[in-house]
């Protein structure tokens, strides 16, 4: 019967009694360590100390054959973890222990071509030890030993006939046994929901941390490409959330299981539980409890994602196996800070500055933590992209930081996201950009923000359908955002304003309180010719904003090709007196004097926003209709050639 499982439970204390009969055969067999061991392909010469595959030797360290060879000799029974240390490494060793012997079974399963979520051959129980598991026992080739298996073959089908008996209910010399069937499968795992982890400790201070924690085991189990997570941005909309139940939390955010949790901090000590539920059926499926010192906070965060990964049976990958594997200690206050500084809401010049002031406190204490390097960089650029600093002020240090970071963790995939970022907006090197975007992609399959940034630089690139598609999968890991955004970007670069006018006004109906929605509004009535409609909305988008420069540069050149000219020249006025202490960018300054019609000024400050590398030359060039006037222009083309965009992008 498909998707049927025999459970046998026995409430006979000598339930046992036949297992350790088997347990003494198989010892016996084992004791001549001249023999050779056989299964599946393999072969594992004992005397010799080596393991074949088809008759090649595989190269294998001492200590994962030693530990294969220990299973072997107790083959289909448990090897607890305990019994592992006192045969290999004695009491009178100095090892990390832990860490040795799965390091040691992982090797073991990568010459085995062996998985935990799927063994063939080595099955774990969990924080309890090993059981080398075989369809039928490990066959030896030496005919000396043909009685023992002979002996060891009587023993299975007498084994059989016994869970043949007790499976039809029959009481086999006073042993009592309970028989269960499960005709029902376990349930299929392919998308998941970590809700906010509960803050247990009674200092309110704690908030951020338990958020951070939240946001760091997302970014864990986002690495997994085979289930899809959702992203931080719609699980946080259910904080204190007491009303709903998990099965209608699931339905809304469209998984088929959600994880809820606590996290407690007292002094030095961080205690994690999980528990993990079915959404459909409200079915429990996993709960533990996690707890050791916030220096090992890393490796809790990872014990909790493998569990996870192992509970919803998931084929994991060998890099991603490692990845869960490896973690390094932090200092505890280092990570405070980091947690501190990535829970503050960084579309806020203040929030930014605070940020990174507790990310140079990790830093400090903590020089080899690799993500607190590239959430400073992310500060940056920022900065820089909000034009709250220069291009060079902002984007250097990001560089360095970034640089540094992966110098730490070569696999960061927000460092690599961040490295296409600069590659287009501010190095121009369209070449790594693309690479960089597809490397951030494969290494987080389950980031929103990385897929939403590809998207757009798809789009940019002139691949309609694949940016698009990106968008799609940005709003599948993120449901409860608002994705008319993400559409009316990407419409933008392709210049369907049709289309950017329809988003911007589901934009404006989620968020009325949203300058980019107006703005957005605003830009795809202007693109459709109505440039009188768009007015409004570029005046409530520099109002929501408090000015921000997009918006304020869209009414800008509104105000110019209407006939408003003195609107326009007081806007530019305004600038050229802020610059004198602040950076303004040179190409919002050119899109008003384009609307004006002097293109001489426009392309005066088209070679300035060049000169400094401005981000928004190359975001901004190729689809921006306050350009339309200059493009026939000989100076444009220039331009254009100088700055070397791909050719698909070409106007």
């Amino acid at each position: 019967m498909e998707g049927t499982r025999w459970i046998v439970q026995s409430d006979c204390p000598d339930q046992q009694s036949s297992g350790a009969t088997i347990r003494r055969g198989l010892d016996m067999a084992s004791a001549d360590q001249s023999r050779t061991v056989r299964f599946g392909l393999f072969e594992v010469d004992l005397r010799a100390d080596e393991l074949r595959k088809n008759g090649v030797k595989i190269k294998l360290q001492e200590q994962p054959f030693r530990v294969l060879a220990i299973l072997l000799r107790h083959a289909g029974d448990v090897v607890t973890r305990e019994e592992l240390r006192q045969e290999l490494w004695p009491a009178d060793t100095f090892v990390d222990f832990d860490h040795s012997l799965n390091a040691a079974v992982k090797r073991l399963r990568d010459a085995l071509d062996d998985s935990a979520e799927n063994p063939r051959f080595i099955e774990t129980l969990p924080r309890h030890g090993y059981r080398f598991i075989t369809t039928r026992e490990p066959e030896t080739i030496q005919p000396k030993t043909a009685g023992l298996l002979r002996r060891w073959g009587l023993l299975l089908a007498g084994a059989a006939m016994l869970v043949v008996l007790v499976l039809f209910g029959l009481d086999v010399g006073g042993l009592r046994t309970k028989v269960l069937l499960r005709t029902d499968p376990q349930p299929r795992i392919r998308s998941i929901a970590v809700l906010p982890l509960m803050n247990l400790s009674r200092d309110s201070d704690q908030e951020s941390f338990a958020d951070g924690m939240t946001e760091e085991l997302i970014g864990e189990l986002s690495r997994i490409g085979s289930l899809k997570v959702i992203s931080r941005t719609s699980v946080m909309q259910y904080k204190g959330e007491k009303k709903k139940s998990l099965p209608q939390i699931g339905r809304e955010l469209d998984v088929d299981a959600v994880v809820e949790g606590s996290v407690l901090r007292s002094g030095n000590r961080v205690r994690i539980a999980a528990h993990m539920i079915y959404a459909p059926t409200d079915q429990n499926l996993m709960t533990e409890t996690y707890e050791g010192d916030l220096q090992d906070v890393l490796k809790l965060q990872q014990e909790v994602a493998e569990s996870i990964t192992q509970q919803v049976r998931l084929k994991l990958t060998p890099e991603q196996k490692l990845r869960l594997q490896q973690a390094r200690e932090v200092n505890a206050e280092a990570y405070q800070a980091y947690l501190t500084a990535v829970s503050l809401d960084r579309t806020r010049q203040q929030e930014i500055k605070k940020s990174q002031i507790y990310l140079a406190k990790a830093i400090q204490l903590d020089p080899g933590f690799a993500p607190a390097y590239v959430e400073n960089a992310w500060n940056y650029i920022i900065l820089g992209q909000l034009r709250w600093l220069s291009p060079r002020d902002a984007f250097e240090p990001a560089r360095q930081a970034l640089r540094k970071g992966l110098e730490l963790d070569a696999e960061n995939c927000r460092a690599h996201f961040q490295l296409a970022w600069l590659g287009w907006r501010y190095e121009w090197e369209w070449e790594n950009a693309e690479r960089e975007f597809r490397y951030a992609v494969a290494l987080c399959p389950n980031d929103a923000l990385i897929h939403y940034q590809h998207a757009f630089y798809a789009g940019w690139n002139g691949r309609e359908a694949e940016a698009l598609a990106e968008a799609e999968q940005a709003r599948e890991l993120n449901p409860l955002a608002d994705v008319s955004r993400g559409t009316a970007l990407v419409n933008y670069q392709l210049r369907d304003y049709s289309a950017v006018t329809k988003a911007g006004r589901q934009c404006v109906a989620a968020d009325p309180n949203s300058w980019i929605a107006h703005f957005l509004l605003g830009v795809g009535l202007e693109g459709s010719g109505k440039q009188r409609e768009a007015i409004p909305e570029y005046q409530k988008a520099v109002e929501l904003s408090q000015g921000n420069s997009d918006s304020v540069a869209a009414l800008g050149h509104a105000y110019a090709v209407i006939g408003n000219r003195a609107e326009a020249q007081r806007i530019i006025r305004e600038w050229q007196r802020q610059s004198e202490t602040s950076y303004v960018s040179p190409y919002m300054i050119a899109t008003v004097y384009a609307g004006l019609g002097e293109k001489s000024k426009a392309f005066e400050y088209l070679e300035k926003a060049y000169q400094e590398r401005s981000s928004d030359l190359p975001y901004f060039l190729k689809a921006d209709l306050r350009m339309d006037s200059l493009r026939s222009d000989r100076r444009f083309q220039d331009l254009m050639y100088r700055m070397n965009f791909p050719k698909h992008t070409q106007p």
